[in-house]
């Protein structure tokens, strides 16, 4: 399946200030080296809690959610038992059914769920969701509104028509991905608000690797992902010959992103019309970077004084060698030349 990270960006004037939580389960079949069942919980893409059915070990990832666990046993409990019985013996018995039902006999398969909520901490608003993949590709997916499931395979048809008349199963689903799910956001927020409800401006940076390539405004260790990066032309956005990047996690939790400038057709005299716009959740004041030719970092490499001197000598002494060996060879072709018949 297709998993994306759900990067909650709006315009570059207002943000909607949304937040996610997403259990994200995969079971695998044919590769003995990885694990049968792991599970992960996330909220706005920070890993809270990783899960190892094979060995038995559920891990919280930061010291508030220890607080969490250790605060409500019962929640603990729901992890335990989703980690080591539900889930491990569901979705085993689920990839063999399927392998059947796509008449697969060996290989490597996995399956894989997305299941969680959107809430909107503003307008309240709430999105559940709860989809499947198998080997890569979309299998199933719910569609609260309409209380029934989408089955975009015909492999999928079959437990589209089964789930749609479980009137239980779909209430089950509609509690926890509306009701339940949210409560659960709501509370990882409070506990983790030091570190979920952060803001962490970033170092923005103007990058070009030939005078002749578009230059890029790079932003990066900011937090949280809910940033905008633009470049105006005398105060206007632009859209055309802009190329916009996707944010990408650092390895410290905060992020990055940049945008390309092709500045093919943009006279030098020009450039001071140009500036790069980054803005982020919840702070008022942007941050603009002017472009300016001594702000650009580039890898192109510029010849030294030294350098110049070193390759003009290099370039005479080849001169002189390539002379003396001529006088050399012409000096020897005469020792050796037959005597003259005048």
């Amino acid at each position: 399946m297709k998993i994306f990270l759900l990067l909650l960006l709006s315009s570059h004037f207002a943000f909607s200030v949304k937040h996610s939580l997403k259990y994200i389960t995969t079971a695998s079949s044919g590769l003995p080296d990885f694990p049968e069942f792991v599970a992960a919980a996330v909220v706005d893409d920070n890993l809270l809690v990783y899960c190892d059915g094979n060995e038995k070990i559920i891990e919280p990832k930061h010291e508030w959610v220890k607080k969490v666990l250790e605060d409500d046993p019962q929640h603990l409990e729901l992890y335990n038992s989703a980690c080591f019985e539900w889930d491990p013996t569901y979705f085993k018995a689920t990839i063999n059914s399927l392998k059947q039902r796509f008449n697969q006999s060996r290989g490597v398969h996995i399956l894989q769920r997305v299941t969680g909520c959107e809430w909107d901490d503003e307008t309240g608003e709430i999105i559940g969701f709860n989809q499947y993949g198998y080997d890569g590709e979309d299998f199933i997916s719910i569609d609260l509104k309409t209380e029934t499931w989408i089955a975009p395979k015909q492999q999928a048809v079959i437990t589209k028509l089964r789930w749609d008349t479980n009137k239980a199963r779909m209430k089950y689903n509609q509690n926890f991905l509306t009701v339940i799910y949210p409560e659960w956001l709501k509370m990882y927020l409070d506990y983790g608000r030091s570190s979920l409800l952060r803001t962490e401006l970033p170092s923005v940076s103007l990058l070009q690797k030939t005078p002749s390539s578009p230059v890029s405004c790079l932003a990066t260790g900011f937090y949280p992902h809910r940033a905008s990066l633009v470049w105006r032309k005398d105060g206007e956005e632009l859209h055309e010959e802009v190329d916009h990047g996707e944010i990408l996690p650092n390895h410290d939790g905060t992020f990055q992103m940049s945008v390309d400038l092709n500045l093919s057709s943009v006279t030098p005299e020009d450039w001071t019309r140009y500036d790069c716009v980054f803005q982020l959740s919840g702070v008022k004041e942007d941050i603009v970077t002017k472009l300016e030719k001594d702000r650009i970092r580039t890898n192109e490499v510029k010849p030294s004084n030294m350098t110049v001197l070193v390759t003009a000598a290099v370039v005479v002494l080849a001169l002189i060698l390539i002379g003396a060996a001529g006088f050399i060879v012409y000096k020897k072709k005469k020792a050796i030349s037959p005597p003259s018949c005048k």
